[in-house]
């Protein structure tokens, strides 16, 4: 008969998902009331819309063992579609977002249909190439993009008559939505699909003799983490006021996979973690700003050389062994 101690225990391990998920919640509650400086919270503000591109991308990376190299242009897409849509044609911001998450879908699947036939290094190469494409679309386009000099006079979000007009207001709503992402691919990867999507991760034969589609599995997490990162840009527009072809550009991609491969490729806890790190790094070392190209790929090369399952996973794995070791010596 189990005591009350083990039955406290049992619940605690039983929704340890959801409680994780509600103290994070508290702490991102009152982080504004501890945290005064405005420039802090821009920055917590940034990991959170960096995690919304991160998560979907994890998905795609950890979930179906696939890379892409493009995910800062559905970034872009969502950001200058939101800034377009309301600055130029003047339309309602909520409608604007959603429209462009949908037609992101649409964009999403015309480049994963002949993309996804490649693999490796030639998908990589793929997805670089359309990422490419939208860069060169934003400096070139002035007319309609603004081009180098950038898209300014983005109108701010509001809910009736709250405006997030400042950095307190935009935290409250930017982790929200990072959060319903969070959950949403928790139990995306812990239900029948997210199974099926960890077996084609480890060997797509195996998986598709277990009824896995392959083909329409990679598609739709790949069109879901563009509707992700698209959502993101959307925020990243409405919450800065202005967009430029910088934000953009295929290093952002790259920073978007280093966030993924330090937290831990098929760890969604591990892409907070990540996506913290990446964020954070150039402001701790503020005298390195010009190498930090250089200083994002030395960590991933370390990273993949001493961590291949990324630093989170790593280093919890590290610890479950010694434990396991400890357990069996004694």
């Amino acid at each position: 008969m189990m005591t009350t101690r083990d039955k406290l225990f049992y619940f605690l391990y039983l929704h340890r998902t959801g409680l994780t998920v509600f103290g994070i919640s508290l702490v991102l509650l009152v982080w504004p009331l501890v945290e005064r400086n405005p420039y802090n919270l821009g920055l917590s503000n940034l990991i959170a819309i960096y995690a919304l591109v991160v998560l979907g991308l994890n998905l795609f990376i950890g979930y179906t063992g696939q890379i892409s190299l493009g995910h800062a242009a559905f970034f872009a897409i969502g950001a200058y579609g939101s800034a377009i849509g309301t600055t130029t044609f003047g339309l309602p911001v909520w409608p604007v977002m959603v429209a462009v998450a949908l037609a992101t879908a649409l964009v999403a699947l015309a480049v994963g249909l002949p993309a996804l036939k490649l693999s490796g290094h030639y998908l990589a190469m793929a997805t670089l190439g359309f990422n490419i494409v939208v860069y060169t679309i934003l400096v070139q386009w002035d007319v309609v993009t603004g081009g180098p000099s950038g898209f300014a006079g983005i109108p701010y979000l509001a809910i009736g008559p709250l405006v997030f007009d400042n950095e307190v207001r935009f935290h409250y709503l930017v982790w929200t939505f990072a959060m319903l992402a969070l959950l949403l691919c928790l139990n995306l990867v812990r239900s029948g699909v997210g199974r099926g999507l960890a077996a084609l991760a480890e060997d797509e034969t195996a998986a598709a003799a277990l009824g896995v589609n392959i083909r329409r599995a990679k598609i739709k997490v790949f069109v879901l983490s563009a509707v992700l990162a698209a959502l993101a840009g959307s925020l990243f527009a409405h919450c800065y006021a202005f967009v430029s072809p910088d934000s953009f550009g295929i290093f952002v991609s790259v920073d978007f996979v280093i966030m993924v491969v330090v937290g831990g490729m098929s760890s969604i806890w591990g892409t907070l973690f990540g996506t913290a790190l990446i964020t954070l790094l150039p402001e701790w070392i503020e005298s390195l700003e010009s190498f930090k190209d250089i200083l994002h790929g030395l960590i991933l090369v370390l990273i993949l050389l001493f961590l291949p399952q990324g630093l989170v996973t790593g280093i919890v794995d590290a610890i479950r062994t010694r434990i396991a070791l400890g357990r069996h010596h004694a």
